[in-house]
């Protein structure tokens, strides 16, 4: 490039947007043609702004970004324009490209594990990229490196720079990604889908961490995620994609209070809220078109609840509506205002059974009972002759009980011992320590025969449906086979098929069909059809939404909630998100190191926690409203949890307790030294595992 040309550049780049997309489109070569990912997209971005691009798995989020970085396969075709600085990047050899990435253009990866290179310590890969966009000795690039690392608070950053990607945790692998992304100090940071793995008190830090990296470089910010609460949090504009395509675009607060697409509505309205727990969630039935055989007209017609003759016919285009730099993708949109078109919602509240009779609680039988419940594996040394070196404690002396049309949710971070607790009691034999009864039969003194008898009564639904249905089988076949088992005769098996089927939301029709026929949310379905073959009286939820997108997620919610009511079913709903517990729990069990650290009603526990991490772990779940999420007091729980293997004296939380550091040092000698138990913290209905415990409302009203 001539001096005369680079002149031209650089005032063409004054006054112009920091990044700047227009009519970007991306092709993939597929065997029937080529298959458009990203069609027309465009948007503009400030220096230190935060874009924040949301929609359901396969809507072009991801392949949008990747597609500005340059870092799409061969067979993808890029067209459009994405401007830094007024220099286009579409069309770009790799090797100028390789010049931008990293030093001007910087992106933090979904997964870490996968984008960090396995063979190189931590400290040597954030080096290189100093090396190569800075051109620095590797002694002044390594303690760079090492700034870096204390940066973003990854603790003795010395030592640490010298381990691999596999020593370190989700959640300082996420660290690690975003200090060698700000090395070079770069003026767009793209962040995919950054927080998906997290548990939310790992994710509340990562946020944090990304806001003061945005600070710290003044770099521009696009937020990939369908996470809408964490948008509402950290984004000042949004664009909404659907199959391919902004559907809807403007600042996150008006686009929040006063949608004016239906698929944003529905994208809303689905999402379960902390703030909202008697809200319905309004599910958008269907899944997202193939994008290789789009429909005729808008591609969301078939989903869409207020659809016209036009919708059928002509796609609208992303026209100005509402004014404020608002836009949206609809033939309706002036006359959808608050999410109503002529008084009416656009997408209806469900319809759920309600409780017609509340019996007491007392006055209910208890259907699962579990006393001093135990599990620890041992730490062996040696190949031939091995010995014993230490202990981990997965699960360390809980009890709880769940009665008769109650859902339990148990709750807390990866690692504490909730799926190890849920293998115990589906094993229903005599647990290592404790006791079990199911239905008042301790399962220690079952034989054969009565376990088998019992496992009628204790059906569980796998996180992943895919994984859990058997490919080779239809799902007629699949639902089925407990029945078979049992003995009961054909005709009433396939009586009881289609039943069920329709029990679930699906058609008889679908019996003949394979898993991989079925979208994600069908197939949960299916699974769920499956655990009710048998009429049981206790269904175990292993994280029975996370694999789900939040429009097929509300589907599933609503279903459980409708049969826990109808059939009289008991839930132990295990799962990490506390927005989908509050949803459907009647009471909550929060988990912390194998001990259960808080006890009680929803209510109690999600409007007046009393525990330090139950109080941390509410605060950290974003809500999907940019005024509450913004005002909400932040309770940050710093580090990772302790190893199993070497807990801490007294109390176990106390390492990460925000409630400790502020005591004097006589109180925190006492949790130093005891081991606080459950107690009565909520005149019987609560109960919490803190010698300092005390309410504080982390949930707006």
């Amino acid at each position: 490039m001539t001096i005369q040309e680079q002149s031209t550049t650089q005032q063409a780049a004054l006054g112009a947007p920091l990044l700047e997309v227009r009519d970007l489109t991306v092709e993939f070569a597929g065997e029937d043609g080529p298959v458009p990912a990203v069609r027309g997209l465009s948007y503009t971005l400030e220096p230190g702004e935060v874009l924040g691009i949301v929609g359901e798995s396969g809507s072009g989020k991801s392949v949008s970004s990747l597609a500005v970085m340059g870092l799409l396969p061969g067979n993808a075709t890029v067209r459009g324009s994405a401007k830094l600085r007024g220099e286009e990047l579409v069309g770009r050899s790799d090797r100028d490209l390789a010049r931008i990435r990293g030093r001007k253009v910087a992106m933090v990866f979904q997964d870490p594990l996968s984008a960090l290179t396995p063979v190189y310590s931590i400290g040597d890969q954030i080096a290189e990229t100093i090396q190569v966009h800075q051109g620095l000795s590797k002694q002044a690039a390594t303690a760079r490196a090492v700034e870096l690392l204390d940066a973003v608070g990854i603790p003795n950053a010395v030592q640490r720079a010298k381990a691999y990607p596999h020593e370190f945790s989700g959640g300082m692998r996420q660290r690690v990604m975003i200090a060698m992304a700000i090395a070079n100090d770069p003026d767009v940071l793209i962040a995919d889908e950054p927080t998906t793995a997290l548990d939310v008190t790992i994710q509340a830090q990562v946020l944090e961490l990304l806001d003061t990296a945005r600070q710290m470089t003044n770099a521009a910010t696009i937020m990939i995620t369908h996470d809408l609460g964490v948008v509402a949090g950290i984004a000042d504009r949004i664009v909404v994609m659907y199959a391919g395509k902004a559907v809807e675009s403007g600042p996150v607060g008006p686009v929040y209070a006063d949608p004016r697409m239906p698929y944003t509505i529905g994208l809303l309205g689905s999402v379960p809220r902390l703030d909202r727990p008697g809200q319905s969630l309004t599910p958008i039935e269907g899944t997202p078109p193939n994008v290789a055989h789009l429909p005729t007209g808008c591609p969301f017609v078939t989903r869409c609840p207020v659809r016209i003759g036009i919708c059928s016919e002509v796609e609208p285009a992303l026209e100005e509506t509402a004014g404020g730099g608002r836009r949206a993708a609809c033939h309706r949109s002036e006359e959808i205002e608050l999410g109503l078109i002529h008084g009416a919602p656009v997408f209806p509240p469900p319809a759920i059974a309600e409780v017609r009779e509340e019996v007491p609680r007392e006055q209910r039988d208890a259907v699962l009972e579990v006393e001093g419940l135990a599990k620890r594996f041992p730490i062996t040394k040696g190949a031939v002759l091995r010995r014993r070196i230490g202990t981990i404690t997965a699960v360390d002396g809980i009890s709880f009980d769940i009665r008769q049309g109650e859902a339990l949710g148990l709750v807390g971070e990866s690692g504490c011992g909730k799926t190890t607790t849920i293998m115990q009691i589906l094993d229903l034999t005599a647990p290592e320590e404790g006791t079990v009864r199911v239905l008042g039969k301790d399962v220690s003194g079952l034989n054969a025969g009565a376990r088998k008898e019992l496992r009628r009564d204790v059906q569980v639904v796998f996180q992943d449906p895919m994984a859990s249905l058997d490919p080779r089988l239809p799902v007629g076949d699949i639902i089925d086979e407990p029945l078979r088992v049992f003995g009961m005769p054909a005709e009433q098996r396939r009586a009881r098929v289609r039943e069920l089927l329709q029990l679930v939301g699906l058609s008889p029709e679908h019996a003949n069909r394979y898993p991989a026929d079925f979208s994600g949310g069908q197939r949960q379905r299916i699974g769920i059809a499956r655990a009710l073959a048998l009429e049981p009286k206790l269904l175990v939820l292993d994280e029975p939404v996370s694999a789900l997108d939040v429009s097929i997620q509300a589907g599933v919610l609503n279903l459980l909630e409708d049969l826990k009511v109808r059939l009289g079913l008991s839930y132990l709903f295990v799962a990490h998100d506390l927005s989908v517990v509050r949803h459907i729990a009647d009471r909550v069990a929060v988990m912390y190191l194998g001990r259960l650290v808080e006890v009680g009603s929803s209510d109690d526990v999600f409007e007046r926690p009393t525990h330090p991490y139950t109080q941390a772990l509410l605060s950290a779940v974003p809500i999907p409203d940019p005024v509450a999420e913004r005002q909400r007091r932040r309770i940050l729980v710093r580090g990772d949890l302790p190893s199993p293997a070497n807990l801490p004296s007294g109390c176990r939380f106390r390492s990460r307790c925000p409630l400790y550091a502020e005591l004097p040092a006589d109180r925190q000698q006492k949790c130093i030294d005891v081991d606080p138990p459950l107690a009565d913290h909520g005149g019987g209905t609560q109960e919490s595992a803190c010698h300092w415990a005390r309410e504080v409302v982390v949930v707006p009203e």
